[in-house]
């Protein structure tokens, strides 16, 4: 099977890797021409790195990247062939999931929605959960990829619902993400042994993946890279208006939100989702 792979970022080049690795044969596109590595298959031509592949992998920001890569002005939608697949792994609001779904139809080719979870270390070691907005019968064919980058593959059997499902993971991700914070913060503030009171927290229902994962980020204030806090307060923006679809407020996300917003607005976006514990302690810190 031959693979195209589009957007080589801080999850996507690991999750190319495994690929690779596992013995699949991939085309990375890149836009940058100063890539070094002469080990890996590179194009940098969208259309020349798509042909005659089986099937196109995306991992990019936003509904616009998704939308560029296969519609924009060096889109590569026309250059798939027929009965082809692509995967997206980006997180898109789901609404733009099943646009595309129809649009690459007519063109006899089926798109899969399948953002996943697990931050940097998930995509490095093949244990991201995948929620994927497809049967697995219709996933037959390539449901090896899944297998090499996936610890928890799931079915929602229907084009949206994999990104539906991503919503609420993001949610679960910013109330949980911002409880460590604030309880981190304060722990610190009271002079307390942190390190030996989050082993403590670990063992109770306290525990979470951003206290097993992230809690030492805090307590030092180092943040390298998991997950960008401008991406997630994209994905949030997704879930709140998926909510707001329905009538439905979504008080704590929306709070959130309204943090990250701020931490962005002090130059912070680009550091991991962690550096959130700041807003608590009022740190303007860089990096």
């Amino acid at each position: 099977m031959k693979l195209a792979f589009f957007g080589l970022g801080a999850i996507g080049k690991p999750m190319s890797e495994r690929l690779i690795n596992n013995g699949f044969e991939l085309n990375l596109y890149q836009r940058n021409k100063l890539n070094k590595d002469y080990k890996r298959k590179y194009f940098f031509d969208p259309i020349e790195a798509v042909t005659d592949c089986d099937g196109l992998l995306i991992c990019v920001t936003d509904d616009d990247a998704v939308e560029s890569v296969l519609f924009g002005d060096n889109g590569v939608a026309d250059s798939l062939k027929p009965n082809s697949f692509v995967i997206d792994f980006s997180t898109i609001s789901p609404t733009k999931s099943i646009t595309i779904h129809k649009e690459l139809g007519k063109k006899n080719i089926l798109y899969v929605d399948c953002p996943v979870s697990g931050g940097t270390e998930g995509a490095n070691k093949g244990s991201l959960s995948l929620f994927i907005g497809a049967s697995k019968k219709e996933c037959l064919s390539f449901e090896e990829i899944f297998k090499v980058l996936g610890k928890s593959i799931n079915y929602f059997n229907g084009v949206g619902k994999g990104q539906q499902v991503k919503a609420l993971n993001q949610i679960l991700v910013a109330g949980t993400y911002a409880a460590v914070a604030e309880a981190i913060e304060l722990g610190k503030l009271l002079e307390l042994p942190m390190e030996d009171v989050v082993s403590a927290l670990k063992v109770g229902a306290a525990n979470s993946w951003p206290l097993e994962n992230r809690s030492k980020a805090m307590l030092i204030d180092k943040h390298p890279l998991g997950f960008k806090l401008e991406l997630h307060h994209k994905d949030l923006s997704i879930a709140i208006d998926l909510a707001n679809s329905i009538n439905i407020d979504l008080p704590i996300a929306s709070k959130v939100k309204e943090i990250e917003q701020r931490l962005m607005q002090s130059g912070m976006g680009e550091l991991d989702v962690s550096v959130l514990h700041r807003y608590i302690s009022g740190s303007k810190k860089e990096g």
